[in-house]
């Protein structure tokens, strides 16, 4: 059986992933609400192995590592807490991560493993550069984009699909949070 790999990304309307040192727009750029907390909760709470780029896992360390447990919102106390695969050829320990597990080599070749092995679903959350390379390998079952109602032209940094190859989108799913945020989950097939 193979495990299914989700890509789960941020995303403003114009396709940025985040914001720059000058962006003002705090977490989520300020658009969460209730629902998408709940919901956001419970998709983290499912059991599943995370998997990060280098980047990503130190940006994860850099704003949630040195937070007491007891001072975390339940969402970002659970992202701490899942276990994580690393892909990284650079990164040593020890990290303020409970539980994490740094594999060298090429992020293809470990996320194939990972899918053969795994008995647990798969999930990525950012990792912009890792998770283009696995959909264009065919890695990536699932891509569920969480658009935030704001247009980020000035401020905004790392287009999601920037140096993608282009795919074909089967929608499979979509929902609405607290009246203004889209979910939006994609089967990705590379276009030919």
């Amino acid at each position: 059986m193979t495990a299914i790999y989700t890509w789960d990304v941020f995303s403003t309307l114009d396709g940025y992933g985040s914001y720059g040192p000058d962006g003002d727009w705090g977490g989520y750029w300020g658009k969460h609400g209730p629902e998408f907390l709940d919901n956001r909760l419970a998709v983290l709470s499912q059991e599943q192995r995370m998997v990060l780029g280098t980047n990503t896992f130190r940006q994860f360390v850099e704003l949630l590592g040195p937070i007491p447990e007891a001072d975390l919102d339940p969402v970002n106390s659970r992202m701490r807490s899942m276990p994580t695969t690393v892909v990284s050829t650079t990164l040593a320990g020890p990290f303020t991560w409970p539980d994490v597990t740094v594999v060298a080599g090429d992020a293809v070749g470990v996320v194939a493993r990972l899918k053969k092995e795994s008995e647990v679903p798969l999930r990525s959350h950012g990792s912009l550069s890792l998770n283009r390379a696995l959909m264009a390998a065919g890695l990536v079952d699932r891509v569920q984009v969480t658009i935030f109602p704001v247009i980020s032209g000035q401020t905004g940094t790392d287009l999601i699909f920037e140096g993608a190859a282009d795919f074909d989108l089967e929608l499979i799913e979509s929902r609405t949070f607290d009246g203004r945020t889209q979910e939006l989950v994609y089967r990705p097939t590379l276009h030919t």
